[in-house]
């Protein structure tokens, strides 16, 4: 599960190093998104947090981040990467900008098909936050059952000019789990013995996560990121 685990709603980012001309995987960046963000049945950051490093306890190259979550107000996706970005060129002694020679590893969003919808989605996103992601960062997308991402950037005019930066990974063996559905499965009393770590599963049941009343959370609350790009137009 890549942005949407019972830890909802996280982002990975994928760190990449070039060798000989060829991408390679040096690490991965888990970041949950700040209380602020007003999804319905969101829990709090410090849960969705312990969450995180419960499922990556044994990951020698995912880690967790709590920057973002720990912002006053909901960030923007290219805001959080720029602060990721950062770090990164500051320990290698690089500029503070946006990736561009082989000599810094790169930061790449990674995320599902469904994904690049959100992209269409009217006051998500601002064009200009789009070509910083996609045009000067990056996408990693792996299909998602059905759905395949060619089709949204062959939709997309701005999407289909950076069709070099976006990395299109096929997922050959289809995986329908997603957190969704997980969070449906707890809400109901259901098992989810195999499809989260152990650990995680005590913890939720130790904290009373994901219930019906917990669903109720922001039920009435419009998306940060709608009333935010509201305010700045």
């Amino acid at each position: 599960m890549l942005s949407n685990g019972p830890p909802a709603v996280s982002f990975l980012y994928v760190v990449f190093v070039i060798l000989a001309g060829l991408y390679r995987v040096v690490g991965g960046i888990i970041s949950p998104v700040g209380d602020g963000y007003g999804k319905q049945g969101l829990v709090a950051s410090k849960h969705r947090l312990a969450m995180a490093r419960l499922a990556l306890q044994s990951s020698d190259w995912v880690s967790v981040d709590d920057w973002e979550s720990q912002q006053p107000d909901w960030t923007e996706t290219v805001v959080t990467m720029r602060y990721h970005y950062a770090r990164l060129a500051a320990q290698n002694c690089c500029n503070k900008g946006p990736p561009t020679t082989s000599d810094v590893p790169q930061l790449k969003l990674l995320c599902g098909a469904d994904f690049m919808d959100s992209f269409k989605a009217p006051g998500l996103w601002t064009h200009e936050h789009i070509e910083e992601v996609v045009g000067h960062f990056g996408l990693v997308c792996v299909s998602r059952g059905s759905l395949q991402p060619d089709r949204a950037i062959h939709e997309s005019d701005l999407l289909s000019k950076h069709r070099r930066s976006i990395f299109l990974v096929r997922e050959w063996v289809h995986n329908e789990i997603s957190a969704t559905e997980i969070r449906r499965a707890l809400r109901r009393g259901h098992s989810v013995k195999y499809l989260l770590p152990d650990s995680v599963i005590e913890y939720i049941k130790e904290h009373k996560l994901y219930t019906q009343d917990s669903e109720m959370k922001n039920k009435d609350i419009k998306l940060r990121p709608l009333t935010k790009q509201a305010i700045q137009d």
